[in-house]
Order: structure tokens, then C-alpha cells, then sequence
């Protein structure tokens, strides 16, 4: 199995900045795409971001409309851990931030993995 730890999240002022992270851990042959999604109460869980494994010039990134220009989506050098960089938070980005992997298993690929949350509070 794969195990997500992430970290980051708190309370913030609305302008102010937050860094998340997730760290895959465990049984897996590479972690392909990461992911950011999120829920905010009463609402069903969107993307956020996205990352690609890519190459040594790094993977290919998406990002959701209401967070382009804002959020930063990046991973490490040995593409086992993501980062989400935000910038000039908005009350409406108050919700928990999910870590979701694609990863590799010897022979079987397009595994998913979730992490347990971590909550995002922008005070206005």
C-alpha cells in the first residue's frame, strides 16, 4: 500500500499564504500523476491541481479556474512528494485539502492512494 502524509494547513487571513505537502511512502514502483483536490462543507470534492510525472524538466501541471495565478502545484526530485503553494487566499478557498496519487505497482498501474485531509481555514 501507499501511505500520504500531509502537512500545511491552519488558519489564515484572507491575502495570506499557506504551503501544503504530501509525502508517499510504501510499496510502489514510481507515483505517476499527484493531485490536489479539495471539499469545502456542504460541497463535493474538486480538483485543485495536478502534476504529471514528467521528465528532469519536471511534469506538466493543471490547475482549477478559481485558483490559476494563485496556487502553485510542484513535486520533488525523486517525484515521491507534492507540493501546493497559495498565494492571496480567498475565504472561499476554506475547505479540506485532499493528497491523491496515481502510482505504479510492479506490474500494475493506475492505483490511486488518498491522504487523510488537512484543513484550510482563511478568515476574512
Amino acid at each position: 500500500q501507499v501511505q500520504l502524509v500531509e502537512s500545511g494547513g491552519g488558519l489564515v487571513q484572507a491575502g495570506g499564504s499557506l504551503r501544503l505537502s504530501c509525502a508517499a511512502s510504501g510499496r510502489f514502483s514510481s507515483i505517476d500523476d499527484m493531485r490536489w483536490y479539495r471539499q469545502a462543507p456542504g460541497k463535493q470534492r474538486e480538483l485543485v491541481a495536478a502534476i504529471t510525472r514528467g521528465g528532469s524538466s519536471g511534469g506538466s501541471t493543471n490547475y482549477a479556474d478559481s485558483v490559476k495565478g494563485r496556487f502553485t502545484i510542484s513535486r520533488d526530485n525523486a517525484k515521491t512528494a507534492v507540493y501546493l503553494q497559495m498565494n492571496n487566499l480567498k475565504p472561499e478557498d476554506t475547505a479540506v485539502y485532499y493528497c491523491n496519487v496515481i502510482f505504479t505497482r510492479w506490474t500494475t498501474s493506475n492505483l490511486d492512494a488518498w491522504g487523510q485531509g488537512t484543513l484550510v481555514t482563511v478568515s476574512s
